[in-house]
């Protein structure tokens, strides 16, 4: 161990990201996407509560809101991040081979689908676009 490395404290040796170079930020990413979904999930279930009627008409006019609209899209994209992030663990663990690098692009793939599919429809019953 070097003079450099001696002087460093404990914690900043395991900061140091570990073989693959992007450990830690995989963790905080996972951390600060469960705190904005926990604040998230507190404001949808509310907001649900509130409405009153799930009819059709009550829930596209809800979504319609432009504060619920983005709060929703931002809602969907965290959750498919935080979705992602924790699967890709999952996948990093108890895949090996190949069959791992195939799984996690399908994993990405599929999430950012998801994802899009979500964001959009919310855009369009904002924008007045849904049939």
């Amino acid at each position: 161990m070097s003079q450099k490395e001696s002087l460093r404290s404990p914690l900043g040796r395991v900061a140091g990201l570990g073989s693959a170079k992007e450990g830690a930020h995989h963790w905080w990413s996972q951390r600060v996407s469960a705190f904005a979904l926990a604040l998230l999930g507190v404001w949808f279930i509310v907001s649900l509560a509130c409405l009153g009627s799930f009819e059709y008409s009550a829930v596209t006019g809800w979504i319609a809101g432009p504060c619920n609209a983005t709060l929703l899209s931002i809602f969907i994209v965290t959750l498919m991040l935080h979705s992602q992030l924790g699967v890709q663990v999952v996948i990093e663990d108890y895949v090996h081979g190949a069959t791992k690098t195939v799984s996690i692009v399908l994993s990405n793939f599929i999430h950012v689908v998801v994802g899009t599919l979500g964001v959009v429809s919310v855009l369009r019953i904002a924008f007045g676009v849904a049939a």
